[in-house]
């Protein structure tokens, strides 16, 4: 099912992989970001090819974009929110503004994005949702970032919640939970997975795609994709 799909975070990493792979699958895309610069790195003249301004930071972004784009295209099929960011807080590190700001990207930015998207992708009868969520929304691993943690779980929620509201329209919701992705994300972080041992940005794009070729009769709620072997909820 190639059609119009709307990705976050397309300028680099993960976001940029699924970009790449889904313009080579026959995919349209409509790319939010912050910085139009990042835009470079693709075919900006293509006719299959959208960029617009999202900022997860700022609340009225989200319906501009998403209404820029079904005037651009005329529908859209897909949402991939894939913008995510990362700091350190826990019961003794980080501060109450990096707690906002993880909740700000991580939670309300896709909520806003699929609230405006809901009823474009309702009229296909066939529209996807995926949410990049993580391995970190199906455990706690001491040493990691509560506050992380806590944004990725609330995904897992919203994307249940997405279910629920276009089930009967054909809307199909998946949170994608990987595991380590070999991305600055994670590049600094002390006692991560070896580099050796995370998963490739191209691997998860593949699973993207993947998903989204998938008929309604075949939903998938959640995909699991680990780095290491351990018990996950």
């Amino acid at each position: 099912m190639a059609g119009v799909a709307m990705v976050t975070g397309a300028g680099r990493g993960l976001g940029a992989a699924i970009a790449d792979k889904l313009l080579f699958d026959g995919w349209s895309l409509s790319i939010g970001l912050r910085d139009k610069s990042q835009a470079k790195r693709f075919d900006v003249g293509s006719d299959r090819l959208h960029v617009g301004h999202f900022d997860a930071l700022d609340s009225g972004s989200a319906k501009q974009w998403v209404n820029d784009t079904f005037d651009h295209f005329g529908k859209i099929n897909a949402l991939v929110n894939n913008a995510g960011v990362l700091r350190m807080v826990d019961f003794e590190k980080g501060s109450e503004d990096d707690l906002d700001y993880l909740w700000s990207v991580n939670v309300k930015a896709p909520f806003r994005l699929i609230q405006v998207a809901l009823p474009y992708l309702k009229a296909t009868g066939a529209g996807r949702v995926i949410n990049i969520a993580s391995t970190d929304a199906k455990r706690f691993r001491p040493g990691t970032s509560l506050g992380y943690s806590m944004t990725k779980h609330s995904l897992l929620a919203m994307t249940q919640a997405v279910r629920h509201a276009g089930w009967d329209d054909g809307i199909r919701a998946t949170a994608i939970c990987p595991g380590a992705i070999d991305t600055d994300l994670i590049a600094h972080l002390p006692g991560v997975t070896s580099k050796a041992d995370r998963l490739r940005p191209e691997t998860v794009a593949e699973i993207v795609a993947f998903i989204l070729t998938l008929p309604n009769q075949a939903s998938v709620p959640e995909f699991i994709a680990n780095t290491r072997l351990e018990t996950l909820i």
